[in-house]
Protein backbone atom coordinates (compact mmCIF):
# COMPACT_ATOMS: atom_id res chain seq x y z
CA UNK A 1 0.00 0.00 0.00
CA UNK A 2 1.22 3.52 -0.75
CA UNK A 3 1.10 5.98 2.14
CA UNK A 4 0.17 9.46 0.97
CA UNK A 5 2.41 12.16 2.44
CA UNK A 6 3.32 15.71 1.59
CA UNK A 7 6.86 16.40 0.43
CA UNK A 8 8.00 20.02 0.30
CA UNK A 9 11.20 22.02 0.32
CA UNK A 10 11.91 23.58 3.71
CA UNK A 11 12.57 26.96 2.05
CA UNK A 12 9.02 27.07 0.66
CA UNK A 13 7.21 25.71 3.73
CA UNK A 14 5.47 28.07 6.14
CA UNK A 15 6.20 25.61 8.97
CA UNK A 16 8.79 22.84 9.03
CA UNK A 17 9.25 20.55 12.01
CA UNK A 18 12.21 18.21 11.91
CA UNK A 19 12.68 15.43 14.45
CA UNK A 20 10.68 17.16 17.18
CA UNK A 21 10.67 15.28 20.47
CA UNK A 22 9.17 16.25 23.82
CA UNK A 23 8.83 14.58 27.22
CA UNK A 24 7.37 16.21 30.31
CA UNK A 25 9.00 13.80 32.72
CA UNK A 26 11.23 10.74 32.68
CA UNK A 27 8.43 8.67 34.18
CA UNK A 28 5.79 9.54 31.57
CA UNK A 29 5.60 8.49 27.91
CA UNK A 30 7.02 10.91 25.35
CA UNK A 31 4.52 13.60 24.33
CA UNK A 32 6.08 13.80 20.85
CA UNK A 33 8.33 11.27 19.12
CA UNK A 34 10.51 12.38 16.19
CA UNK A 35 7.75 14.40 14.51
CA UNK A 36 8.51 15.64 10.99
CA UNK A 37 5.97 17.98 9.40
CA UNK A 38 5.79 20.47 6.51
CA UNK A 39 2.97 23.00 6.14
CA UNK A 40 2.67 25.02 2.92
CA UNK A 41 1.99 28.77 2.99
CA UNK A 42 -1.65 29.84 2.79
CA UNK A 43 -3.02 26.40 3.64
CA UNK A 44 -5.26 25.32 6.49
CA UNK A 45 -4.25 22.12 8.26
CA UNK A 46 -6.05 20.30 11.09
CA UNK A 47 -4.31 18.21 13.73
CA UNK A 48 -6.53 15.43 15.06
CA UNK A 49 -5.99 12.61 17.52
CA UNK A 50 -7.12 11.36 20.91
CA UNK A 51 -6.54 13.26 24.14
CA UNK A 52 -2.89 13.15 25.15
CA UNK A 53 -1.65 12.46 21.63
CA UNK A 54 0.50 15.61 21.51
CA UNK A 55 -1.73 17.89 19.41
CA UNK A 56 -1.54 21.01 21.59
CA UNK A 57 2.12 20.35 22.39
CA UNK A 58 2.96 20.73 18.70
CA UNK A 59 1.23 24.13 18.56
CA UNK A 60 2.94 25.32 21.74
CA UNK A 61 6.37 24.28 20.45
CA UNK A 62 5.76 26.09 17.14
CA UNK A 63 4.63 29.19 19.05
CA UNK A 64 7.62 29.03 21.40
CA UNK A 65 5.49 28.47 24.50
CA UNK A 66 7.16 25.08 25.03
CA UNK A 67 10.74 24.04 24.37
CA UNK A 68 11.27 20.82 22.43
CA UNK A 69 13.76 18.32 23.86
CA UNK A 70 15.14 17.77 20.39
CA UNK A 71 14.58 18.75 16.78
CA UNK A 72 14.18 21.98 14.84
CA UNK A 73 11.37 24.46 14.12
CA UNK A 74 11.62 26.52 10.93
CA UNK A 75 9.21 29.23 9.78
CA UNK A 76 9.47 30.14 6.08
CA UNK A 77 12.93 28.55 6.10
CA UNK A 78 14.15 30.48 9.17
CA UNK A 79 15.32 28.51 12.19
CA UNK A 80 13.27 29.82 15.14
CA UNK A 81 13.91 26.95 17.55
CA UNK A 82 15.74 29.16 20.05
CA UNK A 83 13.67 32.35 19.54
CA UNK A 84 11.24 33.81 22.06
CA UNK A 85 7.51 33.64 21.21
CA UNK A 86 7.32 37.37 20.40
CA UNK A 87 10.16 37.01 17.90
CA UNK A 88 8.46 34.33 15.80
CA UNK A 89 5.70 36.31 14.08
CA UNK A 90 3.03 33.85 15.19
CA UNK A 91 -0.40 34.39 16.76
CA UNK A 92 -2.24 31.76 18.75
CA UNK A 93 -5.92 31.55 19.74
CA UNK A 94 -6.80 29.27 22.63
CA UNK A 95 -9.95 27.44 23.71
CA UNK A 96 -10.70 30.35 26.06
CA UNK A 97 -10.65 33.82 24.44
CA UNK A 98 -8.34 35.35 27.11
CA UNK A 99 -9.44 38.91 26.36
CA UNK A 100 -8.36 41.82 28.54
CA UNK A 101 -11.41 42.54 30.73
CA UNK A 102 -10.42 46.17 31.42
CA UNK A 103 -10.18 47.08 27.71
CA UNK A 104 -12.95 47.64 25.20
CA UNK A 105 -13.34 45.31 22.26
CA UNK A 106 -11.62 47.87 20.03
CA UNK A 107 -8.65 48.29 22.35
CA UNK A 108 -8.31 44.51 22.79
CA UNK A 109 -7.82 44.20 19.05
CA UNK A 110 -5.55 47.28 18.94
CA UNK A 111 -3.31 45.91 21.70
CA UNK A 112 -0.65 44.33 19.45
CA UNK A 113 -0.17 47.50 17.42
CA UNK A 114 -0.02 49.64 20.55
CA UNK A 115 2.62 47.30 21.97
CA UNK A 116 4.54 47.61 18.68
CA UNK A 117 4.65 51.41 19.06
CA UNK A 118 1.78 52.65 16.90
CA UNK A 119 -0.20 55.62 18.13
CA UNK A 120 -3.58 54.98 19.70
CA UNK A 121 -5.33 56.46 16.68
CA UNK A 122 -3.43 54.33 14.17
CA UNK A 123 -3.84 51.16 16.23
CA UNK A 124 -7.58 51.72 16.62
CA UNK A 125 -8.00 52.40 12.91
CA UNK A 126 -6.35 49.11 12.05
CA UNK A 127 -8.32 47.36 14.80
CA UNK A 128 -11.60 48.51 13.23
CA UNK A 129 -10.55 46.86 9.96
CA UNK A 130 -10.00 43.55 11.71
CA UNK A 131 -13.27 43.82 13.61
CA UNK A 132 -15.06 44.19 10.28
CA UNK A 133 -13.21 41.11 9.07
CA UNK A 134 -14.84 39.05 11.82
CA UNK A 135 -18.22 40.82 11.51
CA UNK A 136 -17.87 42.54 14.91
CA UNK A 137 -17.47 46.19 13.88
CA UNK A 138 -20.64 47.23 15.70
CA UNK A 139 -19.27 45.96 19.03
CA UNK A 140 -16.12 48.12 19.15
CA UNK A 141 -17.12 50.08 22.25
CA UNK A 142 -18.43 47.10 24.21
CA UNK A 143 -16.60 45.39 27.07
CA UNK A 144 -15.65 41.71 26.65
CA UNK A 145 -17.86 40.51 29.54
CA UNK A 146 -20.96 41.77 27.71
CA UNK A 147 -20.31 39.43 24.75
CA UNK A 148 -21.36 35.83 24.16
CA UNK A 149 -18.78 33.07 23.98
CA UNK A 150 -18.89 33.01 20.19
CA UNK A 151 -18.52 36.79 19.99
CA UNK A 152 -15.54 36.71 22.36
CA UNK A 153 -13.83 34.13 20.16
CA UNK A 154 -14.39 36.35 17.13
CA UNK A 155 -12.62 39.15 18.99
CA UNK A 156 -9.79 36.79 19.94
CA UNK A 157 -9.33 35.86 16.27
CA UNK A 158 -9.40 39.54 15.24
CA UNK A 159 -6.78 40.38 17.88
CA UNK A 160 -4.58 37.53 16.64
CA UNK A 161 -4.86 38.69 13.02
CA UNK A 162 -4.12 42.30 13.95
CA UNK A 163 -0.60 41.22 14.90
CA UNK A 164 -0.03 40.32 11.20
CA UNK A 165 1.25 36.84 11.97
CA UNK A 166 2.97 34.65 9.41
CA UNK A 167 1.11 31.70 10.96
CA UNK A 168 -2.18 31.56 12.85
CA UNK A 169 -2.41 28.74 15.40
CA UNK A 170 -5.83 27.71 16.76
CA UNK A 171 -5.99 25.39 19.77
CA UNK A 172 -9.58 24.08 19.81
CA UNK A 173 -11.02 27.61 19.86
CA UNK A 174 -14.55 26.55 18.97
CA UNK A 175 -14.89 23.40 21.07
CA UNK A 176 -17.10 25.07 23.70
CA UNK A 177 -19.57 26.44 21.15
CA UNK A 178 -22.83 24.81 20.14
CA UNK A 179 -23.12 23.35 16.59
CA UNK A 180 -24.85 26.40 15.12
CA UNK A 181 -22.18 28.77 16.40
CA UNK A 182 -19.46 26.41 15.22
CA UNK A 183 -20.85 26.59 11.69
CA UNK A 184 -20.78 30.38 11.89
CA UNK A 185 -17.15 30.33 13.03
CA UNK A 186 -16.19 27.97 10.22
CA UNK A 187 -17.77 30.37 7.74
CA UNK A 188 -15.89 33.25 9.38
CA UNK A 189 -12.55 31.45 9.00
CA UNK A 190 -13.38 30.79 5.33
CA UNK A 191 -14.05 34.50 4.74
CA UNK A 192 -10.82 35.44 6.55
CA UNK A 193 -8.88 33.09 4.32
CA UNK A 194 -10.36 34.73 1.23
CA UNK A 195 -9.43 38.19 2.53
CA UNK A 196 -5.93 37.73 4.00
CA UNK A 197 -4.93 34.12 3.22
CA UNK A 198 -3.06 33.25 6.44
CA UNK A 199 -1.34 29.92 7.04
CA UNK A 200 -3.53 28.16 9.60
CA UNK A 201 -2.68 25.19 11.79
CA UNK A 202 -5.38 24.15 14.23
CA UNK A 203 -6.14 21.44 16.75
CA UNK A 204 -9.56 19.84 16.99
CA UNK A 205 -11.25 16.72 18.35
CA UNK A 206 -14.08 17.21 15.88
CA UNK A 207 -13.60 15.25 12.63
CA UNK A 208 -16.35 17.24 10.92
CA UNK A 209 -14.68 20.50 11.92
CA UNK A 210 -11.36 19.24 10.57
CA UNK A 211 -12.87 18.46 7.18
CA UNK A 212 -14.86 21.73 7.11
CA UNK A 213 -11.90 24.03 7.84
CA UNK A 214 -8.88 22.25 6.40
CA UNK A 215 -7.46 20.99 3.11
CA UNK A 216 -5.11 18.65 4.92
CA UNK A 217 -5.21 16.65 8.13
CA UNK A 218 -2.40 15.52 10.44
CA UNK A 219 -3.24 12.41 12.47
CA UNK A 220 -1.41 11.91 15.77
CA UNK A 221 -1.46 9.08 18.27
CA UNK A 222 0.81 8.60 21.29
CA UNK A 223 3.05 11.42 20.11
CA UNK A 224 3.64 9.88 16.68
CA UNK A 225 2.56 11.30 13.34
CA UNK A 226 0.60 8.54 11.63
CA UNK A 227 -0.45 10.36 8.46
CA UNK A 228 -0.38 13.85 6.92
CA UNK A 229 -2.54 14.00 3.83
CA UNK A 230 -5.51 15.53 2.07
CA UNK A 231 -8.87 15.35 3.82
CA UNK A 232 -10.19 12.84 1.27
CA UNK A 233 -7.18 10.55 1.53
CA UNK A 234 -7.09 10.52 5.33
CA UNK A 235 -10.77 9.54 5.49
CA UNK A 236 -10.94 7.15 2.54
CA UNK A 237 -7.33 6.01 2.03
CA UNK A 238 -5.92 5.75 5.54
CA UNK A 239 -2.30 4.75 6.01
CA UNK A 240 -3.14 2.26 8.75
CA UNK A 241 -5.99 0.69 10.69
CA UNK A 242 -5.22 3.11 13.54
CA UNK A 243 -5.84 6.09 11.24
CA UNK A 244 -9.08 4.58 9.98
CA UNK A 245 -10.30 4.09 13.55
CA UNK A 246 -9.21 7.55 14.72
CA UNK A 247 -11.11 9.14 11.82
CA UNK A 248 -14.28 7.28 12.77
CA UNK A 249 -14.12 4.35 10.35
CA UNK A 250 -16.16 1.41 11.65
CA UNK A 251 -15.61 -1.32 9.04
CA UNK A 252 -12.43 -3.42 9.06
CA UNK A 253 -12.11 -7.01 7.87
CA UNK A 254 -8.87 -8.94 8.20
CA UNK A 255 -8.07 -11.15 5.25
CA UNK A 256 -5.77 -11.65 2.29
CA UNK A 257 -5.24 -10.03 -1.09
CA UNK A 258 -4.84 -12.30 -4.08
CA UNK A 259 -4.52 -10.81 -7.58
CA UNK A 260 -6.20 -7.54 -6.64
CA UNK A 261 -9.07 -9.19 -4.77
CA UNK A 262 -9.47 -9.12 -1.01
CA UNK A 263 -10.80 -12.28 0.65
CA UNK A 264 -12.34 -12.05 4.12
CA UNK A 265 -15.45 -12.96 6.12
CA UNK A 266 -17.57 -10.83 3.77
CA UNK A 267 -16.37 -12.71 0.70
CA UNK A 268 -14.23 -11.75 -2.28
CA UNK A 269 -14.25 -8.08 -3.23
CA UNK A 270 -12.11 -6.16 -5.69
CA UNK A 271 -10.21 -3.22 -4.23
CA UNK A 272 -9.47 0.14 -5.78
CA UNK A 273 -5.87 0.24 -4.52
CA UNK A 274 -2.96 -1.59 -6.14
CA UNK A 275 -1.35 -3.70 -3.44
CA UNK A 276 0.86 -6.74 -3.33
CA UNK A 277 -0.71 -10.08 -2.56
CA UNK A 278 -0.64 -11.09 1.09
CA UNK A 279 -2.31 -10.36 4.44
CA UNK A 280 -4.27 -7.09 4.50
CA UNK A 281 -7.26 -5.55 6.25
CA UNK A 282 -10.14 -4.25 4.16
CA UNK A 283 -11.50 -0.89 5.38
CA UNK A 284 -14.32 1.31 4.14
CA UNK A 285 -16.35 4.17 5.54
CA UNK A 286 -19.85 3.40 6.76
CA UNK A 287 -21.11 6.51 4.92
CA UNK A 288 -19.61 5.28 1.65
CA UNK A 289 -21.75 2.14 1.48
CA UNK A 290 -25.53 1.85 1.61
CA UNK A 291 -28.21 -0.72 2.30
CA UNK A 292 -31.58 -1.10 0.60
CA UNK A 293 -34.47 -3.52 1.04
CA UNK A 294 -34.04 -6.89 -0.67
CA UNK A 295 -36.81 -8.87 -2.23
CA UNK A 296 -37.01 -12.27 -0.44
CA UNK A 297 -35.51 -15.20 -2.34
CA UNK A 298 -34.98 -18.87 -1.65
CA UNK A 299 -31.89 -18.37 0.48
CA UNK A 300 -32.23 -19.67 4.03
CA UNK A 301 -29.47 -17.55 5.60
CA UNK A 302 -27.57 -14.34 5.10
CA UNK A 303 -24.27 -15.88 4.01
CA UNK A 304 -22.35 -14.08 1.27
CA UNK A 305 -22.63 -15.78 -2.13
CA UNK A 306 -19.66 -17.74 -3.38
CA UNK A 307 -17.85 -15.50 -5.88
CA UNK A 308 -15.01 -16.24 -8.24
CA UNK A 309 -12.09 -13.79 -8.24
CA UNK A 310 -12.88 -12.82 -11.82
CA UNK A 311 -16.44 -11.93 -10.84
CA UNK A 312 -15.27 -9.79 -7.94
CA UNK A 313 -12.69 -7.97 -10.04
CA UNK A 314 -15.35 -7.16 -12.61
CA UNK A 315 -17.26 -4.98 -10.14
CA UNK A 316 -15.24 -1.99 -11.32
CA UNK A 317 -16.91 -2.29 -14.70
CA UNK A 318 -20.25 -3.76 -13.60
CA UNK A 319 -20.92 -1.48 -10.64
CA UNK A 320 -20.84 -1.89 -6.85
CA UNK A 321 -20.30 -5.29 -5.25
CA UNK A 322 -23.57 -6.37 -3.63
CA UNK A 323 -23.82 -8.46 -0.46
CA UNK A 324 -27.01 -9.82 1.09
CA UNK A 325 -27.65 -9.67 4.82
CA UNK A 326 -30.06 -8.97 7.64
CA UNK A 327 -30.32 -5.78 9.71
CA UNK A 328 -29.54 -6.49 13.37
CA UNK A 329 -29.91 -2.90 14.61
CA UNK A 330 -30.98 0.51 13.29
CA UNK A 331 -30.25 3.85 14.95
CA UNK A 332 -31.62 7.17 13.74
CA UNK A 333 -29.04 9.99 13.84
CA UNK A 334 -30.71 13.14 12.56
CA UNK A 335 -31.49 12.63 8.87
CA UNK A 336 -29.29 9.49 8.70
CA UNK A 337 -30.18 5.96 9.69
CA UNK A 338 -27.21 3.88 10.77
CA UNK A 339 -27.49 0.14 10.34
CA UNK A 340 -25.64 -2.91 11.56
CA UNK A 341 -26.04 -5.66 8.96
CA UNK A 342 -25.06 -9.28 9.48
CA UNK A 343 -23.55 -10.85 6.36
CA UNK A 344 -22.68 -14.47 7.05
CA UNK A 345 -20.45 -14.44 10.12
CA UNK A 346 -19.50 -10.78 9.65
CA UNK A 347 -21.17 -7.50 10.57
CA UNK A 348 -21.09 -4.43 8.33
CA UNK A 349 -21.85 -0.93 9.55
CA UNK A 350 -23.60 1.09 6.90
CA UNK A 351 -26.38 3.59 6.33
CA UNK A 352 -29.85 3.16 4.89
CA UNK A 353 -30.30 4.43 1.37
CA UNK A 354 -32.27 7.72 1.22
CA UNK A 355 -35.96 7.03 1.90
CA UNK A 356 -35.36 3.44 3.01
CA UNK A 357 -37.05 2.98 6.41
CA UNK A 358 -35.19 -0.16 7.42
CA UNK A 359 -35.43 -1.83 10.83
CA UNK A 360 -33.98 -4.79 12.68
CA UNK A 361 -34.91 -8.07 10.98
CA UNK A 362 -35.20 -6.62 7.46
CA UNK A 363 -33.39 -8.40 4.64
CA UNK A 364 -31.16 -5.97 2.77
CA UNK A 365 -28.63 -5.65 -0.01
CA UNK A 366 -25.45 -3.79 0.91
CA UNK A 367 -23.73 -2.04 -2.01
CA UNK A 368 -19.94 -1.69 -1.82
CA UNK A 369 -18.61 0.72 -4.48
CA UNK A 370 -15.13 -0.27 -5.60
CA UNK A 371 -13.80 3.25 -5.08
CA UNK A 372 -14.85 3.12 -1.41
CA UNK A 373 -12.76 0.02 -0.64
CA UNK A 374 -9.21 0.29 0.66
CA UNK A 375 -6.69 -2.00 2.31
CA UNK A 376 -4.19 -1.36 5.09
CA UNK A 377 -1.44 -3.62 6.45
CA UNK A 378 -2.67 -6.31 8.84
Amino acid sequence: MTTHTQTTDVETSAITLTGITKSYSAASPAALREVNLDILPGTSTAIVGPSGSGKSTILRIIAGLEDADGGQVRLSGRDVTALLPEQRGISMVFQRPLLFPHLTVLDNVAFADRAAGLSRGQARERAREHLELVQMGAFASRSPHSLSGGQQQRIAVARALAAKPSVLLLDEPFSALDPGLKDEMHAMIASIREAVNPTILFVTHDRDEASAMAERIVVLENGQLLQHDTVDNVFHRPASLAVARLLGGKNAFAGEVRNGVHHSAIGAVAISSTVESGPATLVFRQEAVSASARVPDNRTDASPPVTRDSDATACQSRGPRELHGVVTSAIQRGPRRELLVRVGDAEIRTEAAPGALLSAGDSVTVSLPCEALWTVPS
